[in-house]
Formats: structure tokens, C-alpha cells, sequence
């Protein structure tokens, strides 16, 4: 048996699909010292974690590169400064295994699902909202290996729309109308063009404000990603209304997002929200 807790064992077999195969056999036969044989990825996986000692150990062996952990991280909604050393990434991973995520269940569902009517804890929300909505568009990126989750108009208000404004040299705003439209682009982000994105959702890096009609903005900060490359950052603004005609699940209305390039970033600095309330309100006028 595994001596690693059952979210250890869950987010190791994660972090280990990321390998090249290369590098996770290779780990396997470290790990087992050569004396187990397996005849696919699976069980090479399965034999890694059930003969690691613990979460830390796993993490600190060579064939886990720093940027494994870091891609792991992004892929589960943890924002770390671009620069963060491979021990600042393990001590970060082995803290999100030991606190009390979302189950998987509620990260692949649509954020119908939260407790109440969600306006009482809008910070919880926000940031339940965004584990969801970034995990889902990253899965959607092939070069991540993951299976590709459910992604589509079904998630967006038929009159939804994309606001999109790259400060990447010249400043260039694009616009699209409808759920269609506003899905597919969206979904470019990742499977075609394979970008990557890291919201940050402690501290400044999430805001969430309703506005007194049911509508509720969530703003988030984050960096994006391509391979092993920091592109930018971003900062986008969604708004969610309740849908009574689909089990009163929250839909996106809108999404602002401001992109801009890696000259953004500081050197020891995760994003963070640069609008304020009243700015935010007037986005999605």
C-alpha cells in the first residue's frame, strides 16, 4: 500500500502524467529500484506512487523537473511567481495536497453547484468559479496530456460576450458576440494556439463584486503560458448570471480580458487586480 494520503496519491498521479515517458520510466525503475516490470503508463505510474516513501520525496526526484511542478500548479489554479525555485514549488504542492480543495467532481461541474445562492460568500464563489473555469480551458490544451473535459456554449448566455484587449505593443481590442463565437475563441486560446494560464486567486489577484440586478463580476489576475515559457499576463473579468431556465446554474455572461506582455511582470511579483469597483461595474455595461 501507498503511504501517501489519498490527495497525494490523486495529485501525484497528475503531476506524473506530465512526464515525458522518457523521464517517467525511468522514475519508475528509480523508484522500484528495478525490480518491478510494467507494460504501460499506467502502472509505471501506479508503481511510482505506491513505492514512494512520501509526497516529498516524490517531488524532489531528478526526473521531476522544476517546470513539471510548476505546469502541475497552473493546471490546478496555484499561481507562482515565474521565478519560484523547484524547493519554493515543493513546499507550494505539498501544502495544496494537504488543504482542503474542492473535490474533482466540484472542479469539473459548472459553478451551479455551490452552496446556497453563492452572494453570501462572493470571495468562495469567485474563487470556486475560477478552479473550475481554468482547469476546464487548460485541459482543453493537448500539449498537457489530460483527457479534454467538456467545453462548449452550453457554459455561456446566448447573448454572451468577448471583449479582448492586448497591450502587447500596439493596443488592439477585439470583440465577439454570442455563445458560439465566444466559446470557440476562447477555447483557441488553448487547443489551437496552447497557451497555458496560472490565475492567481490569493490576496490582491481576485476581486468579486455583485451589482444590484444579480449580476456577479469576477476578476482575477494571473500569468500565461506557453511550454516552458511566462508569455504575459492577464487579467480577466467574467460575469455570471443565474440561469432559471437551466437548473438556476450560473452562466457567463461576459469576459473582459486584458493581455499584456511578459515586460509586465516583476521579478518577485504574482499579478494582481489593477480595476477597482467602480471600473469593474462599468465593463460589463
Amino acid at each position: 500500500m501507498s503511504k501517501l494520503s489519498m490527495k497525494e496519491q490523486s495529485g501525484g498521479r497528475k503531476l506524473l502524467r506530465l512526464l515525458p515517458l522518457d523521464d517517467l520510466f525511468a522514475l519508475k525503475d528509480t523508484v522500484t529500484n528495478r525490480l518491478i516490470a510494467v507494460e504501460s503508463t499506467r502502472e509505471a505510474i501506479e508503481a511510482i506512487i505506491t513505492y514512494s516513501q512520501d509526497a516529498e520525496e516524490l517531488l524532489k526526484r531528478k526526473k521531476v523537473h522544476r517546470d513539471v511542478i510548476f505546469k502541475y500548479l497552473a493546471t490546478e489554479g496555484v499561481a507562482m511567481p515565474p521565478n519560484s525555485d523547484k524547493q519554493q514549488l515543493i513546499r507550494r504542492t505539498t501544502e495544496h495536497w494537504s488543504s482542503g480543495e474542492i473535490s474533482k467532481r466540484e472542479k469539473n461541474t459548472v459553478v451551479s453547484e455551490d452552496v446556497g445562492d453563492g452572494l453570501a460568500d462572493l470571495p468562495a464563489l469567485g474563487k470556486q468559479f475560477c478552479q473550475w473555469f481554468f482547469t476546464l480551458l487548460n485541459a482543453q490544451n493537448p500539449t498537457q496530456g489530460q483527457p479534454a473535459q467538456e467545453w462548449g456554449p452550453q457554459h455561456f448566455w446566448p447573448d454572451a460576450r468577448l471583449r479582448l484587449l492586448s497591450c502587447a505593443g500596439e493596443r488592439c481590442v477585439d470583440e465577439f458576440n454570442g455563445a458560439e463565437l465566444v466559446s470557440q475563441r476562447l477555447h483557441a486560446f488553448a487547443g489551437q494556439e496552447h497557451l497555458l494560464f496560472c490565475p492567481n486567486l490569493e490576496g490582491q489577484g481576485l476581486k468579486c463584486i455583485s451589482s444590484a440586478h444579480g449580476l456577479v463580476l469576477v476578476a482575477v489576475a494571473g500569468t500565461i503560458h506557453r511550454d516552458n515559457a511566462c508569455l504575459g499576463v492577464f487579467e480577466n473579468v467574467f460575469g455570471l448570471i443565474r440561469s432559471p431556465m437551466d437548473n438556476n446554474r450560473w452562466k457567463l455572461k461576459s469576459v473582459n480580458m486584458k493581455v499584456e506582455a511578459q515586460s509586465a511582470i516583476t521579478d518577485r511579483q504574482v499579478p494582481v487586480i489593477t480595476y477597482d469597483s467602480k471600473e469593474l461595474l462599468s465593463l460589463c455595461d
